[in-house]
């Protein structure tokens, strides 16, 4: 996972320019036993930052429900990878900003952003893109072939989601874009049903 972040770090800081960059980041989980999620979606957060995308381009949902909770050792902190005994962690909750928390965490909400539909969204932040932007999308949770979950109001399905995706083309919503799914099956969310045509780089941890 680590590796993979250093990859995107280097492939945003690759760009002259970040202005036109756009991220959406999503953490499909609730609860202190999904703990990873929420903090390798803050550590996303933390790098689209540190290369230079605005924060008001990013839209990040989850949860948060576990820095805080009670059985956290170090609340309101969250640590996204161990480091060497006597080595301080690094907390990447500080300065993380989530747009949709709690019950804002749908399926529907995912969509919404995607789309750019505010009235939808209920005012909230959603993307704002166009031809000439970069969309990075990172989702971390668990799935299942032709689905991901999300904590509230069931699951964001393969089709639903490829329909967002073909929106977004058609609607001028990037030049390129890049989806990163980290989740059980998660290869089933584009094979078989990504267009190559698109200009859309996908990523999967896992195969169909």
């Amino acid at each position: 996972m680590y590796k993979t972040y250093l990859a995107l770090s280097a492939l945003a800081s690759a760009s002259a320019s970040t202005s036109d960059h756009w991220a959406v980041i999503v953490a499909g989980s609730n609860t202190f036993g999904n703990y990873r999620h929420q903090a390798d979606t803050c550590h996303a957060y933390q790098i689209m930052r540190k290369n230079g995308i605005p924060a008001d381009q990013i839209i990040h949902l989850s949860y948060d429900d576990v820095a805080n909770s009670n059985y956290n050792p170090f609340k309101g902190k969250l640590f996204n990878k161990p480091t060497a005994a006597g080595t301080p962690g690094v907390d990447v909750y500080e300065g993380c900003v989530i747009d949709y928390k709690g019950a804002d965490t749908t399926a529907a909400n995912v969509i919404n952003v995607l789309k750019g539909d505010a009235a939808a969204a209920k005012g909230k932040k959603v993307l704002k893109s166009n031809e000439n932007s970069k969309v990075f999308f990172y989702f971390a949770d668990h799935g299942a072939p032709g689905l991901i979950a999300m904590p509230v109001g069931g699951y964001l399905y393969k089709d639903a989601f490829h329909s967002a995706l073909k929106y977004m083309y058609e609607n001028k919503m990037y030049k390129e874009m890049v989806v990163y799914i980290e989740a059980c099956e998660s290869g089933s969310m584009f094979e078989n049903v990504l267009e190559t045509n698109l200009n859309i780089y996908a990523v999967s941890a896992a195969n169909s």
